[in-house]
């Protein structure tokens, strides 16, 4: 009689198949949000470009206001969106893409996750824009709130309602699998990597480290983004400076690195692995990555401490960008120049061999910050579901929920990782269809306030006010 996992990895397969559905060798998923970030670029005029440094202060506290509504810190909220995506996805995603598209796959990604910052300004301002302040202070926004309240302004409430439940719906359900399952069950792999052993105990692991976040999430938002305000930094640190030691050591192979990197990405034999690796594998792990299109960031984002949408927005546009642009190119920097390959090795695997072929202790730190890393998506990610699950079921079944995605996260340390990577994959690229018919029909708004905004920003006195 089949297990649980061959039934998992069937409907798995068979939803897969569904989704990623294919015209002339593309999947159509995919190229929606591609499509949709090229788009708002345009539309607002490279804001990935032009709004940078204005992200770099606030960022840095320059607009920083304490009185305005929110529950969270402009630093907070965008370390809680960012802990959801800086992540397995940069250490292990990329290292897929490179096995499955080769190195041109990363030259791909980079250029998905510059595109992708216009689409995680648009939302993250929606968010900020139709977000609902409650009597008690606490704040519920995100997609669904400004698919609702936007199609309603529109006159369209009831297309609004329907996009704004799916989206809920399929949020809940990648909270469950990128969110926890996938993050348990990698976490385990680069531990096991490094501690002999360990795999007898996955059961025991998944335990624990559902009690671990049960301890963090059932203090809601601002327990969730003080952890993540002090995780994060120390987490990039420490493996940016793992990045950058392996890419040391391996110096004088960098200058041949990027240039294979450049020559798979447009070389007539390689482009066909440079499209497999990023249209069909690439950008899906951009998405994974710094989910991009999704509108998941936009749930964190609205509940910062702030009277303009759009402020928030410029700094949510920094995410891709550290997250992809950035993190993403170190690790693949430092596996190309470190020699390994994908044979024989699997995911997070291929990192900690890159690693470990410089320093012989490095992947025993790496998997602290992949565990690290896990702990932190998992907490963000169970917050967006929460707010999900409470947008369709009320306030009062949130604990419901919080149980039953303990109980996903201490089954992720043992269920089939491939099955988990596809549903992951599923359920975020499903966010993205309401999310970004949503952002489609309401971008002509963003573009008026953020025309508003640069406006009183040129003619303000003093520009730290609110």
């Amino acid at each position: 009689m089949p297990d649980i996992n061959t039934y998992f990895s069937q409907l798995v397969t068979t939803l897969h198949h569904l989704v990623f559905f294919e015209i002339g060798g593309i999947p159509i998923a995919i190229a929606w949000i591609v499509i949709a970030s090229i788009f708002f670029t345009l539309r607002l005029k490279f804001i990935n470009i032009r709004g940078f440094r204005h992200a770099i202060a606030v960022l840095f506290g320059q607009y920083d206001n304490d009185d305005s509504p929110g529950e969270v810190s402009h630093f907070q909220a965008m370390a809680t969106a960012l802990s959801a995506t800086v992540g397995l996805g940069n250490i292990a995603g990329v290292a897929i893409a490179i096995d499955l598209g080769g190195l041109g796959a990363v030259f791909w990604m980079t250029m998905v996750g510059l595109l992708g910052m216009a689409t995680k300004f648009v939302e993250c301002t929606l968010g900020q824009k139709y977000r609902e302040v409650k009597p008690d202070g606490t704040i519920s926004g995100g997609p669904m709130y400004y698919l609702a309240g936007g199609f309603r302004d529109r006159g369209q409430p009831r297309l609004g309602k329907i996009l704004a439940g799916s989206f809920a719906l399929l949020c809940v359900g990648s909270s469950f699998g990128a969110g926890n399952m996938f993050q348990a069950n990698q976490s385990l792999a680069a531990l096991t990597a490094v501690f002999t052993g360990l795999e007898r105990w996955q059961g025991l692991y998944g335990v624990g480290l559902a009690l671990f976040v049960g301890l963090v999430i059932l203090g809601g938002i601002s327990r969730i983004g003080r952890v993540a305000s002090n995780l994060v930094p120390t987490m990039l640190f420490i493996y940016i400076g793992l990045c950058f030691w392996t890419i040391g050591q391996h110096f004088a192979d960098l200058p041949s690195a990027i240039a294979t990197i450049l020559h798979d990405a447009f070389s007539p034999n390689a482009l066909e692995g440079g499209i497999i690796g990023v249209i069909i594998q690439g950008v899906r792990r951009s998405v994974f990555s710094n989910a991009a299109g999704t509108g998941s960031a936009a749930i964190a984002h609205a509940a910062a401490k702030t009277p303009e949408p759009v402020r928030q927005g410029i700094l949510a546009l920094l995410e891709p960008f550290i997250d992809t642009v950035l993190i993403c190119n170190l690790t693949a920097l430092a596996i190309a120049t470190s020699g390994v390959t994908g044979e024989n090795l699997n995911g997070i695997e291929i990192t900690a061999q890159a690693f470990g072929n410089t320093v012989s202790w490095f992947p025993a730190v790496l998997a602290i910050v992949v565990f690290l890393f896990a702990f932190s998506t998992i907490i963000s990610w169970s917050y967006y579901g929460e707010q999900c699950w409470a947008y369709l079921l009320g306030t009062q079944f949130t604990f419901v929920f919080k149980i039953l995605f303990l109980i996903a996260l201490a089954l992720g340390s043992v269920v089939d990782l491939s099955a988990v990577v596809d549903f992951s994959d599923i359920m975020l690229v499903l966010m993205a269809i309401p999310n970004l018919l949503g952002c489609y029909r309401l971008s002509d708004r963003v573009a008026a306030d953020l025309k508003t905004y640069f406006t009183h920003l040129e003619t303000e006195k003093t520009p730290s006010a609110a």
